[in-house]
C-alpha cells in the first residue's frame, strides 16, 4: 500500500505543476495585456516593471493552486482510468476510497500551504502591489520635448517649441497655467533643459517675459532678459515610492483582520448602549430594538399610551412630543451607522473565511476530479474535462455571489463563503458514491458509453 500511495502522489506533481505553470502563464497575460498602459509613456525603468509585475503574481498564484489541483486530479485519474491501471487496482481487492486516499493527502497539503501563503506572503505583496500601482499612476510621464507639440505636463507651465537640433531649442514659448494673480507668456529664441537631483532646470536665452494682472488687466509689464532660468520641481515627473500603513481588508493578516472585527464590535456596543440610554431617559427601561421598523412601532405605541393617558398635562403631553420625535431621528441616525458599521464588519470577516474557504476547496477539488478523471474513459475525455472546467466556473461564480452578498448585509459571511465548498461537497460525494458503485451519475456519460 506503502508503493501504491508514493506511485499515486508520484503522479499528481508532475500534472500539477504543468497545470499551475500554464494557468498562472494565461492569467499572467492577460493581466499583463490589461496592466500595460499603466507603463507606457511613464518613463519607468526595468526593475520597476518587473516589481510591479512580479507583486501582482501573488493574486495570480493564490487563483491558480486550486484550479490547478482540480486539473491534475482529472489528469492523473483520466490516464490511470484509460490505462486500465485503476481497474486493476481494484481488482486486487483495493477500493475506490483507498485509491484517492493518497491524492486527498496531496489535496491536504496543498491546502495548507495555500492557507499560510494567502495569510502571510499575499496580503504584503497585495499592500506592496497597491501601494506602487499608485505611485505609477500618479507619476508624470516624463517631459519627452517634440516641435510642434503642446508639452502640459509641466507643473504651472505649458510649453512648445518649433524645432529642436540635439538639445537645444528653437523659438520656445511659455504660458503660465493654473489660478494666480497674474498670466505670464515667455517668449526665448533658445533653450535647454538639464536634469538635477529632484528637479529639470529650463535655461532659456534672448528673450523677454509678458506679464499682466487678472485682477482688472490694467497692469502689464514686459522684461528683456539675456538669460532666464525656471527650475521645475520633479516631485510629480520622478516615481515618488510612498510608505504607508493603512492597509485594505486583502492586505490584511488574520491577526489583523480580527483586531479591526473588534474595533466594529467595540463600535457597535457603543451605538447600542446610546441606543438603550435614549430609550431609558424617556421611558425609564433600556430597550433595544433589533431594528429600525422596530424602534420606531416601538416610538409609536410610546405615543399611542401617551396620549390615552390622562395624567399628563398638555404642557408635559409636548415635551414628551418633542423627546419622542428626537429619539425617532437619533434612531435613524443610529442605526444608518450600525448598517455601515455591519458592513465594514463583515467585510473583513469575509476575507478572513476566504482565505481558509478557498485553500478548502483543493481538497473538494480532489474529490470532485478523481470520479471525473475515472469516467473519462467512459464519457470521453473531452466531456469530463469540459464538465471540470465548468465546475470550476460555477464554483468562482458562487463565491463571488456570496462575497457580494455578504459584503451587502444580506447574508452571514460563514454562509456567503463556505457555500460553494459545501455545493461542490456534495456534488463530489454524489460522484464517489456512483463511482463506487459503478455507476454511470450523469446521463451524458451513460449517453457516450451506449454510442460506443
Amino acid at each position: 500500500m506503502k508503493i501504491l500511495s508514493k506511485y499515486l502522489i508520484r503522479e499528481m506533481w508532475s500534472p500539477f505543476f504543468i497545470s499551475l505553470l500554464i494557468i498562472t502563464f494565461i492569467l499572467f497575460i492577460n493581466f499583463l495585456l490589461r496592466a500595460i498602459d499603466r507603463f507606457l509613456g511613464k518613463g519607468l525603468d526595468i526593475y520597476t516593471i518587473f516589481e510591479y509585475l512580479f507583486l501582482n503574481l501573488a493574486w495570480i498564484i493564490a487563483l491558480s493552486i486550486p484550479m490547478a489541483v482540480l486539473l491534475a486530479t482529472l489528469t492523473t485519474f483520466g490516464r490511470l482510468s484509460e490505462d486500465n491501471e485503476i481497474n486493476a487496482i481494484r481488482s486486487s481487492g483495493i477500493g475506490f476510497m483507498e485509491i484517492i486516499r493518497p491524492p486527498l493527502l496531496f489535496g491536504i497539503s496543498i491546502a495548507f500551504l495555500l492557507i499560510i501563503f494567502n495569510n502571510y506572503i499575499l496580503p504584503q505583496m497585495n499592500f506592496k502591489a497597491r501601494l506602487l500601482s499608485g505611485d505609477i499612476y500618479r507619476k508624470r510621464p516624463d517631459i519627452n520635448i517634440e516641435p510642434g507639440v503642446f508639452l502640459d505636463n509641466i507643473p504651472d507651465y505649458n510649453m512648445i517649441i518649433s524645432s529642436k537640433k540635439d538639445s537645444i531649442m528653437s523659438d520656445v514659448r511659455i504660458f503660465s497655467k493654473g489660478k494666480k494673480d497674474s498670466q505670464t507668456s515667455i517668449y526665448a529664441n533658445t533653450g535647454t533643459l538639464s536634469t538635477l537631483a529632484d528637479a529639470f532646470l529650463l535655461t532659456l536665452y534672448d528673450g523677454e517675459i509678458h506679464e499682466i494682472e487678472n485682477k482688472n488687466y490694467t497692469n502689464y509689464r514686459r522684461i528683456l532678459f539675456n538669460t532666464h532660468k525656471i527650475l521645475i520641481p520633479a516631485k510629480d515627473i520622478l516615481l515618488n515610492r510612498r510608505d504607508s500603513s493603512n492597509r485594505t481588508d486583502r492586505e490584511m493578516t488574520i491577526p489583523m483582520i480580527l483586531d479591526k472585527i473588534d474595533n466594529y464590535n467595540n463600535k457597535i456596543q457603543l451605538v447600542n448602549k446610546r441606543i438603550m440610554g435614549s430609550f431609558f431617559r424617556i421611558t425609564t427601561d433600556s430597550i433595544l430594538p433589533d431594528n429600525i421598523d422596530d424602534g420606531l412601532l416601538i416610538i409609536a405605541n410610546i405615543q399611542d399610551s401617551l396620549k390615552s393617558n390622562s395624567n399628563y398635562s398638555k404642557i408635559q403631553l409636548n415635551k414628551k412630543d418633542r423627546q419622542l420625535r428626537s429619539l425617532e431621528r437619533q434612531l435613524r441616525n443610529e442605526f444608518n451607522l450600525l448598517t455601515s458599521y455591519f458592513k465594514g464588519k463583515n467585510k473583513y470577516k469575509v476575507e478572513a473565511h476566504k482565505k481558509f474557504s478557498i485553500p478548502f476547496a483543493c481538497i473538494i477539488f480532489v474529490l470532485l476530479g478523481a470520479p471525473l478523471g475515472f469516467m473519462a474513459k467512459k464519457g470521453g475525455f473531452a466531456v469530463s474535462t469540459a464538465f471540470s472546467f465548468g465546475f470550476f466556473l460555477l464554483y468562482y461564480i458562487l463565491l463571488i455571489a456570496g462575497e457580494e452578498l455578504a459584503d451587502r448585509n444580506h447574508v452571514n459571511p460563514e454562509f456567503g463563503m463556505w457555500a460553494p465548498n459545501g455545493v461542490f461537497l456534495i456534488i463530489a460525494l454524489y460522484l464517489l458514491f456512483y463511482t463506487i458503485k459503478e455507476r454511470a451519475p450523469i446521463p451524458l456519460f451513460s449517453f457516450f458509453k451506449k454510442q460506443k
